[in-house]
């Protein structure tokens, strides 16, 4: 066993999404995989593990906690310009080629994440809140590595949150399952989930399936949740137009006020071959979306080269109602009810003096 694996053992708890089963096995309901799980065994996250016929889980430290602006997130309908502590732990139930966060996410399936050791940081959950509160931020959230085989954690912190009257978000790969989004479900606010691509052949290089995630993000949304979705998209991998109209077609048979980022890919981790996204690939693929019937899309990563699909404009009359650029917002004009000043038209989202779900 690896050091970084001694020290992350001793850095669990005895977890709540799971059932023991006959000869000390348990059946792990943090994500969509369900693993089971041997005595002595590891999950495939590698950090939810038996001992004993009891599952234990990651608890009690951070690997990253850092106050962002919560456009970074991204969320584009939730408190814009407000300050998001973001904390995240090690471990993922993917294994992305172009993972971003890969020394944090690959700990004990990577050696060459190992290094990740040097960034755990222990810690109780009111300590976090005292950091929010001092950052002055309006929103605690989860990400950096995959939040949902953390999500004990991630729910001790969210009840000292909402005690301090912060909201709560997931950044997450939306592999879900009913057990843990109840489980998230009063604690939770928002939930970013990342939609990979539409072709299960090529989630399954990731590490998951297309239909679980199709399945979270509807689960999420009937829970009720502030849903929106993300496409890396990637040259040669998922950005054809049939699949990216196929991604936009899925989310308007849901809701067609679910925001849709399409964000670039540039050369990362493992996936070094592609060329890194242009401009006018992600302009494409907004516009897509929009010809879809979504009435909020936006074109990430690559500010000042967007134009329009950086900032939020009404549906109805085409005011622009938040201007961005960037992670920096230089003009908010939406009401505190919630609505386009110019229109009256009722803007989707979770707004500064309105939390109201829409």
């Amino acid at each position: 066993m690896s050091s970084l694996a001694n020290i992350l053992d001793n850095l669990t708890t005895e977890g709540e999404l799971y059932k023991p089963l006959e000869d000390n096995s348990v059946r792990c309901h943090a994500c969509g995989h369900r693993c089971l799980i041997r005595e002595g065994k590891r999950g495939i996250c590698q950090v939810r593990f038996n001992e004993g016929g009891k599952l234990r889980v990651p608890f009690g430290y951070v690997a990253g906690l850092h106050n962002d602006p919560i456009e970074k997130k991204p969320f584009s309908h939730v408190l814009p310009g407000a300050n998001a502590l973001t904390f995240g732990m090690l471990g993922c139930d993917y294994h992305c080629g172009y993972c971003q966060n890969w020394l944090t996410s690959q700990a004990l399936r990577d050696p060459a994440a190992d290094v990740s050791a040097q960034f755990i940081s222990k810690i109780t959950p009111q300590e976090i809140v005292k950091q929010a509160q001092r950052v002055k931020a309006s929103v605690v959230v989860s990400s950096y590595n995959e939040p949902l085989i953390t999500s004990e954690w991630a729910v001790a912190i969210f009840k000292e949150a909402k005690q301090a009257g912060l909201m709560c978000a997931y950044v997450s790969n939306g592999n879900n399952t009913p057990e843990v989004m109840e489980y998230l479900r009063p604690h939770l606010d928002a939930y970013k989930v990342d939609l990979k691509c539409m072709n299960d052949k090529n989630y399954r290089s990731l590490g998951g399936t297309l239909q679980n995630t199709l399945d979270g993000i509807k689960r999420a949304r009937d829970l009720g949740l502030w849903v929106e979705v993300v496409t890396l998209v990637v040259p040669g991998f998922n950005d054809s137009n049939e699949e990216l109209w196929e991604a936009a077609r899925f989310l308007v048979g849901l809701s067609p006020d679910i925001p849709w980022h399409v964000t670039a890919f540039h050369k990362d981790y493992r996936m070094t071959s592609p060329d890194n996204t242009n401009p006018q690939a992600l302009i494409r693929a907004a516009e897509i979306g929009r010809e879809a019937g979504l009435r909020y899309v936006y074109a990430g990563n690559l500010p000042g080269h967007v134009g329009e699909y950086e900032s939020t404009h009404c549906p109805k009359c085409g005011y622009q109602l938040v201007r961005r650029s960037g992670y920096f917002i230089e003009r908010y004009r939406i009401t505190e009810e919630g609505k386009c000043p110019k229109c009256g038209e009722k803007i989707a989202g979770l707004w500064h003096s309105n939390s109201s779900r829409s």
